[in-house]
């Protein structure tokens, strides 16, 4: 037998079926008396270290079989009393991520002159879906796919002083274009090209980023993750885009680089399109902007980046949350999206002439990221 049998057995020793009813979360006391969490054994970076310890010692087993604290019927493995420091799981990272040519790459290749997207154009675009009072439910951020289990969006969409207290986040919508119809097909007749329906994944954890101040007229630090109750299958409408994890990506200059904003238009406070939008900005340099938005007494720093600034041609075309992004080239001459910069404020109205948008910049958050990462 191995650990994560589910007949009730840790380590070789038998343990109480009844703790499967344990919330996963709640607090507990581990064996060596210290406060602690019921959560996953793989997110416990002490007893997952001390599980793999070869030869592992009859002291090791009793301890391991005293922390267990549940069952995620969920997750389909044990819970353990943690009690290492709050947001210290056992973290693999960079090997979570997927290889450029997973990533980055989408199957449309269509040149096109509108506002609108193709069907199948950014298929790492996702939705956030917010539960409200009487049962009511709508979109109003977005965010980017990273991998099977996460997305990324802006903090401000998770913790922002604009989102009603009465707002729950719940879910996150993939593979959408048309949020108006139930069938989503772009074009007419034997030329009309029809996806799937989009697939609505629960929210299981929510991980602002630990310096986001929501009250700050700057945003820095506007950068979260989101975990997802479930494995994503990819499909040629639901992608993940590449990170900008090489040294070079992360120390590029964005200065003058056409760049694409992309979604649906929405925010915690308007709505603007049903279907998958996109503009093109360039890249402005950080003090140029900062000469802008000195005038509203914000101050930008080096986490951050600008675009746009010609008017009607902003974010307010893509969604709070969502990714502005660049194409580039691998070894192979593989040509692949990756994520600069996730949309975070702007001048309102938005669209304004000299008036750039503002962006978390990705690359300055990578390691962030991949230290948070957990299978």
């Amino acid at each position: 037998m191995n650990w994560f049998d589910k007949s009730c057995v840790l380590g070789l020793l038998l343990i109480n079926c009844s703790l499967l009813l344990v919330t996963a979360q709640q607090t507990c006391i581990a064996p060596d008396q210290k406060p602690g969490r019921c959560i996953l054994l793989r997110s416990c970076g002490s007893l997952y270290t001390l599980i793999k310890k070869k030869p592992l010692l009859p002291d090791d087993r009793v301890f391991l079989s005293r922390s267990q604290c549940g069952w995620s019927v969920q997750d389909n493995h044990p819970l353990v009393c943690c009690s290492d420091p709050l947001e210290t799981p056992i973290r693999i990272g960079a090997s979570l991520l997927p290889a450029v040519g997973v990533c980055g790459i989408q199957t449309s290749d269509r040149i096109i002159g509108g506002v609108n997207t193709k069907i199948d154009e950014f298929p790492w675009l996702a939705l956030l879906k917010y539960a409200k009072p009487n049962n009511l439910h709508g979109f109003h951020c977005g965010g980017v796919l990273i991998n099977d289990r996460y997305v990324l969006t802006a903090s401000h969409c998770v913790n922002g002083k604009d989102i009603p207290t009465t707002w729950d986040l719940v879910e996150v919508r993939l593979g959408e274009w048309d949020t108006s119809t139930a069938q989503d097909c772009d074009g007419l007749g034997v030329d009309s090209d029809c996806s799937p329906d989009p697939v609505d994944v629960i929210i299981e954890r929510k991980l602002p980023h630990p310096d986001y101040n929501p009250q700050s007229l700057e945003q820095y630090n506007d950068i979260a993750m989101l975990r997802l109750a479930q494995r994503i299958a990819y499909s040629e409408f639901i992608k993940p885009i590449c990170l900008p994890r090489s040294v070079e990506l992360k120390n590029k200059d964005i200065v003058g680089q056409h760049l694409q904003v992309a979604g649906w238009g929405r925010t915690a406070t308007a709505r603007f399109s049903n279907v998958k939008q996109k503009v093109g900005v360039d890249g402005v340099e950080l003090a140029r902007c900062n000469e802008v938005y000195k005038q509203e007494q914000v101050v930008l720093r080096d986490g951050q980046l600008c675009a746009g600034g010609l008017a009607g041609k902003d974010s307010c075309q893509g969604d709070s949350g969502g990714p502005l992004m660049a194409v580039t080239t691998n070894d192979a001459k593989t040509a692949y999206w990756y994520l600069t910069g996730l949309v975070s404020f702007g001048p309102t109205p938005c669209g304004q002439q000299g008036w750039p948008g503002v962006y978390t910049n990705v690359a300055k958050y990578v390691d962030w990221v991949e230290s948070n990462l957990v299978e």
